[in-house]
């Protein structure tokens, strides 16, 4: 029997994945879904990119300080431009990280389609982190030497859904490529099988071409099987691919994350590549456009899209709305909240309602 029939047939729980920045992440089974954040990346943040190139580092942190605020558990960097030299600018970033106690205590993601890169920043990086990613695009020889050295370097890998025939787009072809690459991996390399993050690729849903339409089950499905037939590896993925036809259209875009995070989570996903501001909750979105998002997510009609499409602006114009009226609100408390020393002269201007009004106001607002 194979070392990995050994592992399938085995009823022993495999121990977690275990990362650390300056502290431990721990993801067995249990854990709640981890954010990772996606915002030091070059190739997904145009703000972010611009303070790199213009060697805006320190503001750059700022960045990554962010995202752990807003609650970020692990942070993907990238420097994947065509300006850049990728490697400097990867070991200067992350050695600047590095000084920054209150981010350098979450793991990273060394993010690269170049693998000098990823070297680069596996050399740089505290504690226990993630290379993202390897693949069997370039052959199996290239595959086990990638794997070999980030087994040396003591880190976790993504392990991308692509082989020598290109992206898996479907269900059967994501599998396929996730349980060879597993077997290589424990079989043939020894890579710890808790290391092992499987990435079947998120692609675009809603696009208007049909062979599209079922982009999200067939991950949510992939996710299911890894789940059920590949032992103690993990499911990750970059969520806000899933909404990209939608791009401009924030509100819409936060819907589609939501209900494609709650069915994907459910099968099994352990993480995501997102903008944690990006993602809502899934009771709270409104009636028909969360049946309208989950009939595209879920492929449940064949107009699903369509449908979505006719709700889309009227979904952001309400979300445009929203935000005036709470601005309008915060806006009213701050004034009615004004000084005590403040004249009564100075607290009713032009246009403004009275102080009795004001304080009024003031009061249900509290109470509420």
């Amino acid at each position: 029997m194979t070392a990995l029939n050994s592992t399938l047939n085995s009823n022993v729980t495999p121990p977690p994945l275990r990362l650390s920045g300056l502290e431990p992440v721990t993801l067995g089974p249990g854990a709640l879904f981890v954010n990772i954040g996606e915002r030091t990346n070059v190739t997904g943040s145009r703000a972010f990119a611009r303070m790199i190139l213009e060697g805006r580092f320190e503001d750059a942190l700022s960045v990554a300080r962010q995202q752990v605020e807003n609650g970020a558990q692990i942070i993907d960097v990238n420097m994947d431009e065509a300006m850049l030299d990728s490697a400097a600018a990867m070991e200067r970033f992350l050695k600047l990280l590095a000084s920054e106690p209150e981010i350098a205590r979450v793991p990273i993601m060394i993010d690269s389609s170049k693998w000098s890169v990823i070297e680069t920043g596996l050399k740089c990086i505290q504690g226990k982190g993630i290379v993202n990613s390897i693949s069997l695009k370039e052959g199996e020889d290239e595959f086990r030497r990638q794997a070999t050295l980030v087994r040396r370097y003591g880190a976790a890998t993504v392990v991308m859904a692509f082989d020598e025939k290109g992206q898996a787009d479907t269900f059967a072809r994501k599998t396929e490529i996730c349980a060879r690459a597993y077997r290589i991996l424990v079989e043939e390399v020894g890579f710890p099988a808790e290391d092992i993050i499987f990435d079947p690729n998120i692609f675009a849903i809603a696009t208007g071409i049909e062979e599209h339409d079922n982009y999200a089950v067939d991950f949510i499905e992939a996710t299911r099987w890894i789940k059920q037939n590949l032992p103690g590896a993990k499911v990750s993925g970059g969520v806000s691919n899933v909404s990209f036809s939608f791009r401009g259209n924030d509100p819409v875009r936060e819907a589609i994350h939501t209900v494609f995070l709650y069915h994907a989570i459910r099968a099994g996903l352990d993480m995501g590549i997102v903008n944690a501001g990006m993602i809502g909750v899934y009771d709270d979105l409104e009636a028909e456009l969360r049946e309208r998002v989950e009939d595209v997510v879920l492929n449940r009609r064949p107009d699903a899209g369509e449908r979505l499409v006719a709700i889309a602006e009227q979904a952001k114009g309400a979300a445009r709305d929203d935000s005036a009226r709470l601005a309008w609100r915060v806006g009213s408390v701050r004034w009615c909240t004004a000084s005590p020393t403040s004249s009564p002269k100075t607290r009713k201007r032009p246009g403004r309602p009275s102080r009795r009004a004001a304080a009024g106001r003031c009061t249900s607002s509290k109470a509420r």
